[in-house]
């Protein structure tokens, strides 16, 4: 067995339940106002996504546009701060800067997806200046952006896999050859992709081989979270965070 990767951002005893932006079940996703909910109901890890804006400000925000929840509209990496500062989520909540949410929840630890390149190295420069290394996950579906941000911080920045990772840990747990790979300290997948089965047994055993954990995005059925955590995941996102905070309790593992 080889040994699990530790950083210091893993370091929580049981599961990790996350709050998936802030949990959108209430329409007010990546809010300040979520985020706060979500802390007052006991959660200590989040997940949020970053755009940056075109003078460089980190906005804590999921679409590249501000169409689909907000009265704005426009995309963000066209749009200075001032302008999408004005946009309301479900007309009432202002737009987060991601700074603000470090500074505001200090006890929170972020799992942060970078949405877009140009976001890369102002987040890195932001986590580095606010030295919130220990607090942080980078993840993105792109392979290039986590190698890049690798590469960037070294060490002390967790990530999780890129999709190639996460494919050759899938081929792995079937059996097939595949380099394995050390560099991040979760996969992070959802339980299924295009029908196909990723979060089962198997591949929870052969990241757990690699010294990873897994965290699986995104569960709102209770039913399915305590499959998960009987095969051992090691985190579950949900929007949904009173359930899980319920699941959870009723297992014994809410910390």
């Amino acid at each position: 067995m080889t040994t699990a990767i530790r950083h210091p951002y893993l370091d929580h005893p049981g599961p990790i339940p996350f709050a998936h932006r802030g949990g959108t079940a209430d329409g007010l996703e990546n809010t300040l106002r979520q985020f706060r909910r979500a802390v007052e109901a006991g959660y200590r890890y989040i997940e949020t996504d970053v755009h940056a804006t075109r003078d460089g400000k980190l906005v804590a925000f999921h679409d590249a546009t501000l169409d689909r929840v907000t009265d704005g509209s426009g995309r963000i990496a066209a749009l200075p701060w001032k302008e999408v500062s004005r946009a309301r989520v479900a007309g009432s909540e202002p737009l987060p800067l991601f700074e603000e949410l470090l500074e505001t929840f200090p006890e929170v630890r972020w799992n942060v997806d970078v949405k877009a390149e140009e976001a890369l190295l102002p987040f890195l420069n932001l986590v580095g200046h606010a030295n919130a290394w220990d607090r942080i996950c980078l993840g993105s579906f792109s392979e290039a952006r986590v190698a890049r941000a690798q590469r960037l911080a070294g060490p002390r920045l967790a990530t999780s896999y890129g999709t190639r990772g996460v494919l050759g840990l899938r081929l792995r747990s079937w059996g097939a050859p595949a380099a394995p790979r050390r560099t991040a300290v979760a996969a992070q997948v959802p339980e299924a992709q295009s029908g196909i089965p990723v979060a089962d047994r198997r591949f929870v055993r052969a990241a757990h081989a690699r010294g990873l954990q897994v965290h699986v995005w995104t569960v709102n059925d209770p039913a399915r979270m305590h499959r998960l955590l009987d095969l051992g995941v090691d985190g579950i996102m949900t929007d949904h965070i009173d359930t899980l905070r319920e699941v959870m309790e009723d297992r014994g593992v809410w910390v």
